[in-house]
């Protein structure tokens, strides 16, 4: 047995996740009648198991050709053959957890039930609950300024220049009353140094470098967390934008009762040309329509501010496949759980530049040509990257927002959920393209992808039942490694969420 998904190294108190968990196991002695994830005790069944592993066949059989075993088992229902259990032992599933146990500790276990009897139980994790963050030391907040407003910024060997202008933007801001606490992912010391040296002494400043390196993801998560107790609202912000001076202010006073607010974004390069003035160039606006939200986001977290609630609810962020977005899941958040506003004009300039991670999304998402021998990989991303990452986030927000989700929101994240196992649900998904007709561009048809990587996952379940050993046929339901997509590939993905 084999976990090939991270798991949290700690959970929060009281907080619902839900967590996907990707491995292969197999009885050597038995076929897996059924597999569940167990959590403090409860059992949940997986999602899929006993799917196709060739890699797992080829590391513990390397010396044999996978053709040669096409037939070996000649009956189909034989439970002695050791080649076709490593053969069908893939699975993953989505673990829901309400949270932490009695003794401060949340079980996770795999319980598999033989066939003929019996059953076999192998402990996943042991995952503690999460400290309270340290508090952070601020300045004592200017009642006659506004509410205290807490910037949270996120650095990683930042290109000194354009930090150093983005501090200036943020020093500059017409709302005077913020805290800026800054997460490093662990920058080289000099990277480091440089930071510190750039925020100088002005104590509305907080440099912290995280130990180790966590990926923009954990980063922001971490720059959150950070947020000091005092502040009534939060903003995110990157290392290499540039603000205008107005931004947290037109932004608070277009809150209202909202839970987070956003403006557009004007596309810039390093030296300030502008390259567009407006984010929404053949794609539609959304921040109203939860549905078309999970499928692509369309929320920039740098472009945000909401209020401290949204940031208590979102933490701790859920560790779904895939490519991972601080943004995509602060917006699902606020929209989950009240209105999300909108300023249609830019307050920020968004800087495009070779060492940005999406580098120049003004290349929008357009389609691509690829080698026909890519498409079953790219079909089985829609399903791991695509799909099970939002029905992660989907799950998570029934678990954490039960007590704020309308029956609207409810109702289309549990068809969400339920669109790789009912034919209904998965109708209401892949019809969803249809409203472009209407002018309703916002998911870019994203729609399209995610089904296809549904429609991947039924053929694979029919194919791995029919198919008892390695073949001619060589199935595969491994997860695809992230490194295998280019950058080009990643901004397109980017441009979806």
């Amino acid at each position: 047995m084999q976990l090939e998904a991270p798991l949290p190294s700690e959970v929060a108190v009281g907080a619902g996740t839900a967590l996907f968990v990707l491995g292969w196991c197999f009885c050597p002695d038995a076929r897996i009648r059924s597999l569940s994830l167990v959590v403090d005790g409860q059992a949940q069944p997986v999602l899929a198991h006993g799917m196709p592993r060739l890699d797992v066949f080829r590391s513990l059989h390397p010396g044999l050709d996978p053709f040669a075993t096409a037939g070996m088992t000649s009956d189909p229902g034989s439970t002695d053959d050791p080649l076709l259990h490593s053969y069908r032992s893939g699975f993953w599933g989505i673990a829901r957890v309400a949270g932490p146990s009695g003794d401060g500790v949340c079980e996770l276990l795999l319980r598999a039930d033989l066939e003929g009897g019996g059953e076999a139980v192998a402990e996943l994790a042991r995952i503690p609950v999460a400290s309270a963050p340290e508090a952070v030391a601020i300045p004592a907040p200017d009642p006659a300024a506004g509410p205290l407003v807490a910037i949270c910024m996120a650095t990683c060997d930042p290109p000194m220049e354009l930090l150093e202008r983005q501090l200036d933007s943020i020093r500059g801001q017409t709302h005077r009353n913020w805290v800026c606490v800054v997460s490093d992912d662990c920058s080289a010391p000099e990277s480091f140094a440089a930071v510190q040296e750039a925020i100088g002494d002005d104590p509305r400043f907080l440099a912290s470098r995280s130990p180790r390196r966590l990926g923009f993801y954990g980063n922001f998560e971490r720059a959150l967390s950070m947020a000091p107790a005092g502040a009534q609202y939060v903003a995110m912000a990157d290392q290499d934008d540039r603000w205008h001076p107005e931004k947290l202010e037109v932004l608070r006073k277009a809150l209202g009762t909202a839970q987070l607010v956003y403006s557009d974004q004007r596309l810039v390069d390093a030296d300030g040309r502008v390259l567009r003035e407006t984010l929404w160039k053949g794609r539609r606006n959304n921040h109203t329509n939860l549905a078309s939200l999970l499928v692509a986001n369309t929320i920039t977290g740098a472009a945000t501010l909401f209020r401290r609630e949204v940031a208590e609810l979102a933490l701790p962020f859920p560790e779904t496949p895939g490519f991972r977005f601080h943004d995509h899941w602060l917006g699902l958040v606020a929209l989950a759980s009240g209105d999300v506003a909108y300023v249609n004009r830019p307050l920020y300039d968004y800087v495009q530049h070779a060492g940005a991670i999406f580098g120049d999304v003004t290349q929008g998402a357009g389609p691509s040509r690829r080698p026909r021998r890519e498409f079953s990989v790219e079909w089985r991303a829609a399903y791991f990257y695509g799909y099970l990452a939002r029905k992660t986030l989907a799950r998570t927000l029934l678990l954490r927002g039960s007590a704020r989700l309308t029956a609207r929101k409810r109702r289309a994240l549990e068809r969400f959920v339920d669109a790789d196992r009912s034919p209904v649900a998965f109708a209401w998904l892949a019809l969803r393209p249809l409203r472009s007709l209407l002018g309703r561009t916002e998911t870019l048809a994203s729609e399209v992808q995610l089904a296809q990587g549904i429609v991947w996952r039924w053929v694979i379940g029919i194919a791995a039942r029919r198919s008892r050993a390695p073949g001619r046929h060589m199935l595969d339901a491994s997860c695809p490694a992230p490194s295998s997509f280019s950058q080009k590939r990643l901004r397109r993905w980017r441009a979806r969420v």
